[in-house]
Order: structure tokens, then sequence, then C-alpha cells
């Protein structure tokens, strides 16, 4: 805000204000009257106010600051934790990239509470600065995006493992439009203990396959810490996680909501440092496996429930009216009761999955599929629960037959050994149905505020249509 009191005659006895408000909309305030200038911007940012007072005021604001920023193309962040060792050199490297392409960019540092000093040196060397108070990778790099200027974004360790003084492909594929830009360490090559065993061979080609094929990434390097994408088309994707799941979790939201994503090679050497890096092969490796599988209802629960449930059938089928003999081993009825257990967990599985499926579009986790809406929208709660009281019924029926069988032989043996597999089938039933039925009890509780969403949407709409369901 600028104050100027004017003593000029021609002007009178009044206080000139000039007022950037967060709409970005400039105002002048003089005296008790505020009006509104930021239309009389011209293209070459001069703003004037014409007030009706006693004399002509006019407010002149250049703007070659702001269109400079406005037009910076690329945005190189650089997370950081007490990396004093290699910051300098990250973003020297950085900042000779930008000086030798025609890419007009900047170099920002997220730096999530050092104490070594590294805000200082990278300060000193012409990078931009930003304090990030929650701690975490994650963190920092989700408020880093918030401040980049550039159109595009890259992101990379700030440890001295990847050069960023060569980041012509990922531009490059970023302006053909490309949404997110993956390096692949295995085909540009990695330096002699640049890369743990462990990581090298184990977890990085376990993580990235199941990441093709829970989520159909096509990325072999899932875990490469130098990336690039499109700011904005990343910033849509509303990321949560705060630890070094964040990439995993960009590079997840970014495929299932059918973002184009390619990858291209790059390189990496031992990094620069004396001390050992944050991340832990086994807590971190565990962290990104079990967030991979919560992303996923469908792997984590629906798959294994149904084939769980398809088994427990066919073995009940199959053993239904006796024993079996098969390859010279007899199977029985502890085995039809193992059929029967099979299809009680994996009914509770299958429902867990519809649960956790339904919880994650709720929280725009994942994206809303075809059939999950379908689904969704076929098992009301009404529906659901006739399906469980059916269900519940048809056990409780079987479970009377059984018992009167049995109390006609005074409860002794019984004789037909249809009777008890009756039985357990019956049993199966009923708790799988008294369980379906406390998940869409469930289910309905977490559509409440979806409904009141609905609802409030409609009254904005000046219509009362809900849509009914779960």
């Amino acid at each position: 805000m600028l104050d100027k009191n004017a003593s000029s005659p021609d002007v009178g006895h009044y206080a000139a204000s000039v007022i950037l408000s967060r709409s970005n909309k400039p105002k002048i305030r003089i005296g008790n009257e505020e009006i509104d200038f930021g239309r009389h911007l011209d293209a070459r940012g001069l703003r004037c106010a014409f007030g009706p007072v006693t004399g002509l005021v006019v407010v002149l604001m250049m703007a070659d600051d702001r269109r400079r920023i406005e037009g910076l193309e690329l945005t190189i962040l650089l997370p950081c934790l007490d990396e004093a060792e290699t910051i300098e050199t990250c973003v020297d490297k950085a900042m000779s990239y930008l000086a030798s392409s025609d890419v007009r960019g900047e170099v920002l540092v997220a730096d999530n509470g050092s104490t070594d000093g590294s805000q200082q040196l990278a300060a000193a060397k012409g990078a931009r600065l930003i304090q990030v108070r929650d701690r975490g990778y994650g963190s920092a790099l989700r408020n880093g995006i918030l401040a980049a200027r550039g159109r595009y974004v890259v992101m990379a360790d700030a440890d001295d493992s990847y050069d960023l003084s060569d980041l012509g492909l990922f531009v490059a594929r970023l302006r053909e439009g490309y949404d997110v830009v993956m390096g692949n360490r295995f085909r540009g090559g990695i330096a002699p203990g640049a890369m743990p065993f462990l990581h090298r061979y184990l977890g990085n080609p376990v993580l990235s396959f199941l990441g093709r094929l829970f989520f159909g990434v096509k990325a072999g390097d899932f875990h490469c810490g130098l990336r690039a994408f499109n700011r904005e088309r990343i910033q849509a994707l509303n990321l949560h996680t705060t630890g070094m799941e964040f990439a995993s979790e960009m590079l997840i939201s970014a495929a299932l909501r059918s973002y184009r994503i390619c990858e291209v090679p790059t390189t990496l050497k031992k990094d620069g440092r004396s001390r050992p890096p944050h991340l832990r092969t086994w807590r971190d490796g565990w962290r990104h496996l079990s967030f991979l599988l919560m992303l996923s209802p469908r792997w984590l629960f629906i798959y294994p429930g149904f084939a769980l449930m398809l088994l427990g059938v066919c073995i009940a089928v199959l053993l239904f009216s006796g024993p079996v003999r098969i390859a010279g081993v007899t199977l029985e009825i502890k085995t039809f009761l193992v059929g029967a257990i099979a299809i009680l967990i994996g009914s509770q599985t299958l429902t867990c999955g519809l649960i956790a499926q339904r919880f994650a579009v709720r929280y725009q986790l994942l994206p809303e599929s075809k059939w999950n809406y379908r689904l969704m929208s076929f098992l009301t709660f009404e529906r659901g629960l006739i399906v469980a009281i059916s269900v519940i019924g048809l056990g409780t029926a079987g479970f009377v037959w059984s018992f009167l069988i049995w109390a006609s032989v005074d409860f002794g043996n019984l004789a037909n050994p249809i009777v008890l597999r009756v039985l357990i089938i019956s049993l199966t039933f009923i708790a799988t149905g008294v369980q379906l039925g406390f998940t869409v009890f469930l289910a309905g509780i977490m559509s409440i505020p979806n409904r009141r969403d609905q609802a409030l949407a409609a009254l904005d709409q000046g219509s009362s249509e809900i849509t009914p369901g779960w």
C-alpha cells in the first residue's frame, strides 16, 4: 500500500492509497472513496484512475516484474533438508541449464527446516527460497508446487545425484503436451554405488511392477526422484500425502485420471553427501507398498475376496454330495468346512473392498470408475438390506431343516452326510447375511455427507432432486 498526503491546491487535502486486493484488482482510495481501476490496465501495464475529487490523481504502476513472473516457463524445484554439502552444486547446475537453454525459468528451494545453513547457501546462489513448516518430503514438494511460478515444474533431490544441467528431454516432452515426464535411471545409467543393491534389484523392480499392474502406469522406474510435470495439472489432483509416498501418489493419481505420461532416460550418480540419506530401505519400502495397496481396493480387497469366494463355492459344490477322491487323496467334511470358511472370509473381504472403494471416491483419493458407479447406483440402501435379509432367510431355513432332521433321530448320529453339510452352509449364509447387513448400514452412514452435499447443491440450483443410493 502506498500512501501519499497531497498538499497541492490542485489536488486538495486528500490521502491517496493504492490497494492490491486478494482478487488482484487494484483500487485507489481517496478520502473515504474507493475506486476500482483494474479495468484501466493497458497492454504496457499502466494503471490509471480518475477520482471524482478536486483535482486529478494519476497512479502509475509498472507491471514489468509481474509480466516476467507470469512468463516463466519452468520452475526447477529442490526440496531441501540439511543439504549444505550439495545444495550449492545443485543450484549451480540448475542455473546453468536455464542460462544455456531457451527456457525462461527459476530455481526454487523448498526448505523443510534445515539447521545447517542450507537456506543461506541456496539464496546466495540465486535460488528463490520458501520455508515449509510441515515436515516431510511430500509437504516440501506440495508447498513448492504451490509456490512455483513456472508453467512446468521439474522436481529433483538436492543431493547432487541427478544431472540438473541436462533437462532438455524433460522440457521437450512437456512442450509436446505430456502431463508427467518420468526419468528412468535404468535406461539412462546408474553409476556404481549410486543405488543400494536392494533398491536396484528388489525394491524398485517390485514396486514398479505393482504400479504397472495395479494402476496401468507405463513406467519402468516408478520411484525416480527426477521428474517433470505440468504444474496446473498436478495441482488439480489435490494430493494429500506428506512423506516419501508423495511421489507415488502423484504418479498413481495422474495415471488413474488418464494423464499423458512418458519416460525419458536419465542418469544417477552417487550423491555428494557424507551423511546417510533420509530414505530408509525397509521403512519407506513398506510405506510405499502399503500405499500402493491402499490406493487399489480392487487388488487389496475385491479381487482376493472374489477369488476366495469362488474357491469356497467350488469346494462346496464338489463335496456337497459326499467325499471325493482326487489323486489318491480323499476330501471329506473337513475340506468342506474349509470351503465354507473361504466363502465367509471372501465375502467379508469383498464387502470391505466396496466400502474402501466408496470411501476413496467420496474423498477424491480415486476417480469414480464406470463399474463402481453402476454398482453403487444399483445397490441402494434398501436393495442391500433386501439382499442381506434374503441371505439370512436362506441360512435360517437350512438351519431349521437340519435341526429338525437331527431332532428326528433324538440328536444322535446322522446317517445322511448331507445334513451336516447343509448345516455348515446355512450357518455360513447367516454369518454372511449379518455381515452384509451391517455393511449396508455402514455404507449408509458414509453416504450422509454426500447426500447433504447433494441437497445443498440442489437448493443452489433451485431443484430438490437428490440421487438415491448408498
